[in-house]
């Protein structure tokens, strides 16, 4: 009867279950399904009272089985990104949930035979030891990341990034810093990889915004693009148990305190002291500031906040609108010129003729916005309208141009001085009123 016993519960609860329970004697009446209340506390007694069961075995087991299917699950999902779509791409933060992901690829063979890509975005203020983390594991896995950058920027070319668009730009307009760093480089990279299926590590358990995810769903990137989630149901210590159990290589700021890890600028440990830590595969201090509901991601994005005044907790890659990019110039048609050269603004500037010139930026939304109505008041204005484009030449039109941020708009004096207009109005009657003015101070 003891065998009996056994078998079932091997049937029920799959044979690793078993060693939760020690050998012990039941009696026929007390197996029966019909055994009555009593019989049942009679049973728990003789549980407690044998220690024929160790509880915490018992946790161990099952959470052994729990990240053997969870394992199982995320590589079927793989599978199927992989082998059912063309150009299956990994845009890989190198996060805790990432490094679980890159595992598993490379376990598949898809690293290998290159059936999956793997693309890093480098906003030029992640922490120095994320690109240094980023070598390590092309080397341990055999496989080479693409990595994309702010547009028109050398990959590495901090300076250059910053003569451009600025060192400062996430501090003047922290969504603007989104666009140029993140989402534009982000979907270049998946339009330039040819990808029709993004790979991510999002998961239920980061929060809210993410609570309802599946493995797979649309991605906001346009074109029927899918998006898979492999370890969408995975917990943030799911994740931790698997990088302790196959010793997978992580990023080494889980040894100093951070939970998750984004861009140097706004990512602190957690708690802040840094007594939280996961070092030689294993937790130093409490854990639950970590693995407690939606706290992976409690010490990203500290500081910030979005234009309507409400915390900022994503960079805009997974929300709706992240596929418009700004691959084009702005007033390529129409009576708006271009000014082509700093000496060219310089004659403009000298001249001795009246003129209105807008100092842009391509990328701005905020000259995106205003396009159409600067066209429109070009098309009557009675001075020249002129554009120049000032992201890659900022200290010419700081000191020439009045420029600090995009878009500026100037009117140009006929004694040569540059006068700067101060409103947010960018509509074609007001760019209007503004060269109208000028007039009536010279009749």
């Amino acid at each position: 009867m003891k065998a009996y016993a056994t078998a079932v519960v091997a049937a029920l609860f799959g044979a690793s279950a078993i060693s939760a329970f020690a050998p012990t004697t039941f009696s026929n009446a007390l197996i029966n399904r019909g055994a009555s209340s009593s019989s049942h506390a009679i049973i728990r007694h003789n549980m407690a009272d044998n220690k024929i069961f160790d509880q915490e075995v018992f946790i161990s087991e099952s959470k052994e089985m729990r990240l053997k299917h969870l394992e199982e699950q995320a590589m079927f999902a793989l599978k199927i990104a992989a082998e059912n779509y063309g150009n299956a791409v990994f845009p890989n933060a190198l996060i805790a949930g990432d490094v679980v992901i890159t595992h598993l690829l490379h376990r598949m063979g898809y690293l290998k035979d290159g059936k999956v890509k793997i693309m890093v975005v480098d906003t030029f203020h992640l922490f120095p030891e994320t690109m240094e983390f980023l070598r390590e594991i092309e080397d341990f896995y055999g496989f080479k990341a693409e990595v994309f950058c702010a547009e028109g920027v050398p990959v590495g070319d901090k300076e250059a990034y910053d003569k451009k668009y600025g060192a400062d730009l996430w501090k003047e307009d922290i969504e603007q810093y989104d666009k140029v760093c993140k989402v534009e480089p982000f979907q270049r990279g998946l339009k330039t990889l040819n990808t029709d299926c993004m790979l991510n590590g999002r998961t239920r358990w980061q929060g809210f915004e993410r609570a309802w995810i599946d493995q797979f769903e649309n991605a906001p990137i346009g074109g029927g693009l899918a998006k898979c989630n492999p370890i969408a149901y995975w917990t943030l210590e799911d994740t931790f148990d698997y990088i302790a159990k196959y010793k997978v290589p992580h990023h080494p700021l889980h040894a100093k305190g951070y939970p998750s890890i984004g861009d140097a600028k706004d990512t602190i440990p957690i708690p802040e002291d840094g007594s939280t830590r996961f070092v030689d595969f294993k937790f130093e201090g409490d854990k639950t500031p970590w693995l407690d509901y939606a706290c992976e991601r409690k010490g990203r994005f500290v500081g910030l906040a979005n234009k309507d005044g409400s915390t900022k907790t994503e960079c805009g890659i997974h929300v709706a609108g992240a596929e418009q990019t700004f691959d084009r110039d702005l007033w390529v048609d129409g009576k708006v010129q271009n000014i082509a050269s700093n000496e060219e603004a310089t004659e403009i500037i000298k001249s001795g003729n009246e003129a209105m010139v807008v100092v842009y930026a391509p990328w701005c939304q905020f000259c995106q916005g205003m396009e159409e109505e600067y066209a429109k008041f070009a098309e009557t204005a009675s001075v020249p309208v002129y554009k120049f484009r000032g992201d890659e030449e900022r200290e010419f039109v700081q000191e020439n141009l009045n420029t600090k941020s995009f878009p500026t708009v100037n009117f140009i004096k006929s004694d040569g001085s540059v006068v700067k207009y101060d409103s947010e109005a960018r509509t074609a009657i007001d760019f209007a009123n503004f060269q109208k003015s000028f007039e009536k101070a010279t009749a």
